[in-house]
């Protein structure tokens, strides 16, 4: 039989579910609840949540800003790895449940709570990812996950505890929502409701991040992004923040129409689910870094690289970013990038951006060597004879035998 829990840690966003959580907590637990509110950049006012958990009686109340952690330390660290989930999910969501366990657990040490809970469903892939990493950081930790215990199973029941208990509920709330959205700097994602036919093309009002491409500017925009050993460092020579750095393409890919996907992913539960992703920032970045790599990077470097993302990309979606194997294919991502410094020009247009150029004081393109024009001796083109020979010899061998 397990021991009565004594004080929890809240992951707690002071919205409906949540807050139906926190009280839950109260009464079947009968322990001391803390609160934590994590600001990722969703662009949301966070103070309410504060007033909320005060009323609800409350007395320690953490609300943290991790804008700058967050890029520095999990989104930078990503994108040096190029990592795309399936080959187009650049991964917002999974990114961020990492860093709040991790504060929740620094949390629960600072506090002496000898309990964690989180708000996730039991049928997605958050719980599987905010227990991973609870439990490699904290070994011995209890983790509360409602969703699996209590018989709220329902909107109307979760509505009907609400007003039971004096649990204010948004207007909005009340009626029947849309769809679900997770937020934070990198991305927004729509699940749920009105997106759950992957039939049906989404209706305009789930996003709110980026404009439509097609009302978009008719002049294309122009940007040049300068890295430092494969981080982005400056927007248009303007030295910012990671966070700051991620807003101002936020800002320039949401005004062309950059960064959206509509996308029926596999959860690493066992189902397929369907989601609605906004990341304009992000896909400029990741654009603007293959851009530089492409003239920094060796041929096999480059190669080794494009294929580990996969395996990178399927760790941090599936919840492993403090398991070795991500620690080990971090340790070889950061060493490609030693040279992966200089500044790429993209052309944003009409929810398109491509790379129109590139320079490095580390560049490895030659002119030299590729100019059609006279070469000066750089490439002695009978040199060629002979690699293809010697790497058709297994081929004339097969065909040989074959006749």
């Amino acid at each position: 039989m397990e021991k009565p829990v004594k004080k929890v840690v809240l992951a707690y966003s002071g919205g409906l579910d949540t807050s139906i959580i926190l009280k839950w907590l109260q009464d079947t637990y009968r322990c001391e609840v803390v609160t934590f509110t994590a600001d990722l950049g969703q662009g949301e006012e966070l103070e309410p949540a504060r007033k909320k958990a005060q009323m609800m009686g409350i007395k320690e109340i953490f609300i943290d800003d991790l804008r700058e952690e967050f890029v520095r330390d999990f989104v930078m660290p990503m994108f040096r790895a190029n990592a795309l989930y399936e080959g187009q999910y650049l991964l917002g969501t999974s990114i961020a449940r990492p860093l709040i366990a991790k504060r929740q657990i620094e949390i629960a040490r600072q506090v002496g709570a000898d309990a964690v809970c989180h708000g996730a469903t039991g049928k997605g892939n958050d719980q599987v990812r905010f227990e991973l990493g609870y439990y490699a950081l904290e070994p011995n930790i209890r983790v509360i996950a409602p969703w699996r215990e209590w018989k709220l199973d329902s909107r109307t029941k979760l509505l009907e505890y609400a007003e039971q208990h004096q649990i204010p509920i948004a207007k909005d709330k009340r009626g029947e929502a849309p769809f679900s959205v997770d937020a934070n700097l990198l991305h927004i994602s729509a699940e749920g409701k009105v997106l759950e036919d992957p039939w049906q093309e989404p209706e305009e009002f789930v996003y709110s991040r980026t404009v439509a491409p097609e009302k978009a500017p008719d002049k294309p925009e122009y940007v040049e992004i300068e890295f430092e050993k494969g981080d982005p460092v400056a927007v248009n020579g303007k030295k910012l923040s990671p966070a700051a750095l991620l807003t101002e393409l936020n800002v320039i890919g949401g005004r062309n129409g950059i960064g959206r996907l509509d996308l029926v992913e596999n959860r690493f539960v066992g189902m397929k689910s369907r989601g609605v992703y906004e990341t304009p920032g992000g896909t400029i970045w990741q654009a603007a870094h293959r851009g530089i790599e492409s003239i920094t990077l060796d041929r096999g470097a480059m190669h080794l690289k494009d294929e580990l993302m996969p395996r990178y990309a399927e760790l941090v979606y599936y919840g492993f970013w403090f398991a070795p194997e991500r620690e080990m294919l971090q340790a070889a991502i950061d060493k490609s990038q030693e040279n992966v410094s200089g500044t790429v020009r993209v052309k944003c247009y009409k929810g398109s951006v491509s790379v129109v150029g590139r320079k490095s004081p580390n560049s490895l393109y030659s002119l030299k060597h590729v100019t059609f024009e006279e070469d000066a001796g750089a490439y002695n083109q009978r040199d060629a004879e002979g690699f293809i020979k010697l790497n058709a010899l297994r081929l004339r061998l097969a065909a040989s035998k074959r006749k």
